[in-house]
């Protein structure tokens, strides 16, 4: 007997719809929507969509702005140290115990996905670079079976992707050198602590060049 698949209910497929309208900068910081406008965008009801902001809002991903609109809220210089100083805590270890669980297949497959990302890089194509950056990471972090760490980590990336969609949007993606290549290298030698190393290096790349851009907003 065939099984059928089982199907996502409304509410989680709202969830993640909005989630990767904030993620990839369909929604920017300081734009404002309507729960109404939501509905209509992702061809919804107002029940799941309604479910979605109320998720995304705990994770203070969205915020209220009155009217019956919500928005991705602007963060400020200490805000975003906050969130980099606990992307740091996290993310190395994540990828540290991601190293027992590791096969080759796993390697290869987060190759291809670094592939397609430096292309999207070569290509200036900001919404494929911000995707599969995230899908690498995400990827490499689910290896670790760290369950805790990782909706740590997925709510960090919520609240600060949305900055560093800004920074693409005004520098393109001509100076986004990774630390992906050593990442990948550490883990074909099963690593720990150079993947951890790598991947460390690489988030403070980002941190850096989205902590500059707040500098030079104030010139």
């Amino acid at each position: 007997m065939e099984i059928s698949p089982v199907k996502m209910p409304d509410h989680e497929k709202a969830y993640r719809a909005l989630r990767d309208m904030i993620l990839y900068g369909e929604l920017m910081p300081g734009q404002a929507v309507t729960i109404q406008g939501l509905v209509e965008t992702l061809g919804m009801g107002m029940t799941p969509i309604r479910e979605a902001i109320r998720r995304l809002t705990s994770q203070g991903a969205l915020a209220f702005k009155g009217n019956r609109r919500v928005w991705v809220p602007l963060l400020s210089v200490s805000e975003w140290d906050e969130i980099a100083f606990v992307r740091l805590s996290v993310e190395p270890r994540l990828a540290y115990m991601s190293v027992e669980n590791m096969k080759d297949s796993d390697v290869q497959r987060l190759k291809s996905i670094d592939d397609n990302l430096n292309q999207a890089i070569a290509d200036g194509d900001v919404r494929g670079y911000l995707e599969w950056n995230t899908v690498f990471h995400k990827e490499l972090y689910a290896l670790s079976g760290a369950g805790v760490l990782i909706s740590i980590a997925d709510m960090l990336w919520l609240r600060g992707g949305p900055s560093l969609r800004v920074l693409l949007g005004r520098y393109g993606t001509a100076n986004l050198p990774d630390k992906h290549a050593e990442a990948l290298e550490a883990m074909r030698a099963r690593d720990g602590t150079a993947l951890a190393a790598a991947i460390a290096a690489d988030i403070t790349q980002g941190i850096d060049q989205v902590r500059l851009s707040f500098v030079r907003e104030k010139v």
